[in-house]
């Protein structure tokens, strides 16, 4: 195929995912919010509850991460970071794993990460929100909002590779072989 005629047709795709995605949003706000709990995690300064992370923001982000033993989580995280002001500005967010809160303090700072994180292990959150299965954690967002003193889930979508949560998936779809089994490591030589 012709690169233009390739190029009108990759056009009018794009058009047809950006028509899906509006269809989307509309059923994501007629979807009845989930009520949660307050839950309870555990940060490097202590314990934090669920409503204590919206700090003066209406949403919340809450980042369903497997861990520093995850590459793809940790691609996800790298990206998150140089978007985390314009994400700020809107609502709070925070990233969640099963590690402990002193792991993840290093693996931040060998990261250069800035956002928040918290640890949900010992917790049910993940479990409760559809991130455990019972071959472990699951990586994706659940999305909070906060009214008065009552807390609701309004979203939420896992992560995989080629998901619309990480941009280095969809530059690499430009490529004429795409992908092709690339796997993100946590340094490059």
């Amino acid at each position: 195929m012709q690169y233009t005629e390739a190029s009108e047709k990759l056009v009018r795709y794009r058009k047809e995912i950006a028509d899906l995605r509006g269809r989307m949003r509309e059923l994501q706000q007629s979807i009845e919010h989930e009520e949660v709990s307050d839950y309870e995690f555990s940060t490097t300064e202590g314990r934090v509850r669920l409503s204590e992370l919206f700090g003066d923001k209406e949403y919340l982000f809450v980042i369903h991460n497997m861990g520093a033993g995850c590459r793809y989580c940790t691609l996800w995280a790298d990206g998150f970071n140089g978007i985390l002001p314009h994400i700020e500005n809107r609502a709070a967010f925070v990233v969640a794993s099963p590690d402990e809160p002193e792991a993840q303090q290093k693996f931040r700072t060998a990261r250069g990460w800035r956002f928040r994180m918290m640890s949900y292990r010992d917790t049910c959150f993940a479990d409760d929100m559809g991130y455990r299965s019972a071959s472990g954690w699951l990586p994706g967002v659940s999305v909070f909002r906060k009214r008065g003193q009552t807390i609701f889930r309004v979203s939420d979508a896992g992560f995989q590779p080629g998901d619309d949560f990480c941009a280095i998936w969809h530059f690499f779809a430009l490529l004429p072989e795409g992908a092709t089994g690339w796997q993100p490591q946590y340094k490059y030589q």
